[in-house]
């Protein structure tokens, strides 16, 4: 199998938190940074560490050591996925994230985009079968993609085509699959939804994996907490 790894799977935030952008944002240069910006100066300070509380890394990323070794790349976005994909096409794919990325409502919908690159790689048969697994911190905030499974079926039900539905499956939970089965694995930053109080943690990770860079290059923002920084 190939798998997909979202930073926004562990970086991401607490329940009531209405300025987080899992409640929606979009992916602009705004969102990646200067967004980021205004929710530490809300919260009363120019350092990312004033985003900690609202915005944590949860736990279990640091067992995704267990695939150093493995064939590894390390992006900005999904939209890097196709070319991803090519390296070993007609894989299963396991997604660790927490949106499914099977389409968008917005948008050219035939363009490979973050949102929707796994529903384009099935329908082009670059993916046989697709499971996203959401993390289980979805399972406690009611907003999140992950939250009530049965809900986004439905949503994914209306929206596929029954024939791409029926290699779709939606998971949550921690666990992960042993390295022995991942072929190749893509580690995907997703700065507008992934804190940059995280950026350390993301490329250490990276480094350890000797992940090879594939499309853009992920950002460092550590020490961009102020403008002009």
């Amino acid at each position: 199998m190939l798998l997909s790894i979202d930073w926004d799977a562990y970086s991401g935030c607490a329940e009531h938190v209405f300025d987080a952008p899992i409640w929606g944002t979009r992916d602009r240069e705004y969102d990646r940074l200067e967004a980021w910006r205004a929710r530490a100066s809300k919260r009363g300070g120019h350092d990312w560490q004033v985003l900690r509380d609202d915005f944590p890394l949860f736990s279990g990323w640091q067992e995704l050591r267990r695939y150093a070794g493995c064939p590894a790349y390390v992006t900005l976005s999904h939209a890097a996925a196709r070319d991803w994909l090519a390296l070993l096409p007609g894989r299963s794919v396991l997604n660790l994230d927490s949106h499914h990325d099977l389409y968008s409502q917005s948008g050219d919908p035939d363009r490979w985009r973050p949102g929707n690159w796994a529903g384009l790689g099935l329908a082009a048969s670059l993916i046989t079968r697709y499971a996203v697994r959401y993390p289980e911190w979805h399972a406690g905030l009611m907003v999140a993609e992950g939250h009530d499974l049965a809900r986004t079926q439905a949503e994914l039900e209306a929206a596929l085509l029954p024939e791409l539905l029926a290699r779709v499956r939606l998971e949550r939970g921690p666990e992960l699959p042993p390295a022995s089965e991942v072929e190749a694995l893509l580690l995907v930053q997703s700065p507008a939804w992934s804190s940059p109080a995280h950026d350390a943690n993301f490329h250490a990770l990276a480094g350890m994996l000797r992940a090879v860079p594939i499309g853009e290059a992920p950002l460092d923002r550590r020490h961009l907490a102020q403008a002009g920084g």
